[in-house]
């Protein structure tokens, strides 16, 4: 293969089953990644696509670690606020249709991925991506990401934990509220303190169930 897979062909490979490499998607899509020898078309019926090798190892390659966090939106990748970003981007009513569409295309991906379709659960998507998913969820809930030059708000970060990110947020009273827009996003949430600066942040888990 001499080109990666395109953003949306990412997201439906980063969707597969984390165990058996099946995948859900458009028949458009499914057959791209067949011909691209990613997945194969299963001989028997119901005929469901997997995973081939070259397609796993797509899946658990990480990514170089982006500025911004990438999420699945309708019009293609979207980047989601996680704070602290050099280089924002910008706010107002454009900023705000942004999000809300990406939080739909989000409950979308949670419907078509989940095995009961559930939306009020993180997907397999989140679980790969988790500081991406818990930033959109914030993000769209209407919580102030941190600015560039040590402005207040929210900043979500990568933790040594599996499933686990870290929630930093100065105000307590806004500390609280990111928390309860994360367990009503689907994720388990946990207040913690700083051994050394005694701050209060936030360790946040997709719920399974």
């Amino acid at each position: 293969m001499t080109r990666p897979p395109t953003a949306a062909q990412r997201r439906v490979i980063d969707a597969a089953d984390p165990v058996t490499g099946r995948l859900r998607g458009t028949e458009a899509q499914l057959a791209a990644l067949v011909k691209r020898g990613l997945a194969f078309r299963h001989p028997r019926p119901p005929h469901d696509h997997f995973l081939t090798p070259a397609g796993h190892r797509i899946r658990e390659a990480e990514p170089a670690a982006p500025a911004k966090a990438e999420v699945p939106a309708a019009g293609g990748v979207f980047a989601a606020r996680i704070g602290g970003e050099e280089d924002p981007p910008g706010a107002g009513p454009a900023r705000v249709r942004e999000v809300h569409s990406a939080w739909q295309g989000l409950l979308e991906l949670r419907r078509m991925t989940n095995t009961d379709g559930a939306t009020d659960r993180p997907c397999a998507w989140e679980r790969t991506h988790l500081v991406q998913a818990a930033a959109l969820a914030l993000e769209a809930a209407g919580h102030r990401p941190a600015g560039p030059e040590g402005e207040e708000g929210y900043r979500v970060r990568a933790t040594p934990q599996p499933e686990a990110v870290a929630v930093h947020e100065p105000d307590g009273a806004r500390l609280r509220a990111c928390a309860a827009t994360l367990e009503g996003a689907g994720w388990q949430v946990g207040e913690h303190t700083e051994p050394r600066t005694r701050a209060r942040y936030l360790l946040a888990s997709p719920r399974r169930a």
